[in-house]
């Protein structure tokens, strides 16, 4: 018997050389997977809150400033005896726009200015240029009533006691102001009588309710 065959088992299955010398195949590792983008912590969301916020600030600012150049550049300054009326862009009682400065283009103006429409001094005032308003018109001058008042307002103020002649509403007081009437949040009860063309030839600031129509038409006679 052979030496090799001394120590092998007769039942052990013989391995088989072709197998033994086959290389080994490796398993391709999986691809992996992108990650996804990570959301922003809360800190970083928080700054960009406070970001969009202080934006908005800015523009609201920005905006207001504007508003402000806006309104201090419809400021004009208050006209005396001798000036010319001025040209502003205002709201009839009917809500219609009307230009002071073309009013009196054709014939002569008499501004009165009330308080508040509808309140009893104001309809005084009021009611006295509507009973002698024929008297003005055959001196070819027109009438127009001036308050802070809403066009809405002056418009039921109107119908209520039949005024014959427009009211100019002027929230601002822009007109007011350049007329010398303006106290504040307050008008000061007054009227203004212009020749036509525009030029300022009478103004009684205060003048009573019950005294302004008739020292305005007795200005006018007086003219001639």
């Amino acid at each position: 018997m052979a030496s090799d065959e001394l120590g092998a088992d007769p039942q052990a299955p013989r391995r088989s050389s072709r197998i033994s010398g086959q290389s080994k195949v490796e398993t391709p590792a999986l691809a992996k997977k992108p990650k996804k983008p990570s959301k922003p912590g809360k800190k970083r969301a928080a700054e960009e809150v406070d970001k969009d916020e202080m934006n908005k600030k800015a523009k609201a600012n920005e905006d207001e400033a504007v508003k402000e150049d806006d309104d201090v550049a419809d400021v004009l300054a208050p006209i005396d005896i001798g000036d010319i009326l001025p040209s502003i862009t205002l709201k009839n009682e009917q809500g219609e726009d009307i230009d002071t400065g073309s009013i009196a283009a054709e014939k002569g103006v008499v501004l009165f200015l009330v308080p508040k429409a509808d309140t009893p001094g104001c309809t005084t005032q009021a009611c006295g240029f509507r009973d002698i308003w024929q008297e003005f018109a055959s001196l070819d001058y027109d009438i127009y009533g001036v308050s802070a008042d809403s066009s809405a307002a002056q418009s039921k103020w109107q119908t209520k006691k039949q005024l014959p002649f427009p009211l100019i509403s002027d929230p601002k007081r822009s007109l007011i102001g350049v007329l010398g009437a303006g106290d504040g949040n307050k008008t000061k009860r007054s009227h203004f009588v212009f020749e036509k063309g525009g030029k300022l030839l009478d103004k009684r600031m205060p003048v009573k309710p019950v005294d302004s129509p008739r020292l305005a038409l007795e200005f006018i006679k007086g003219l001639s």
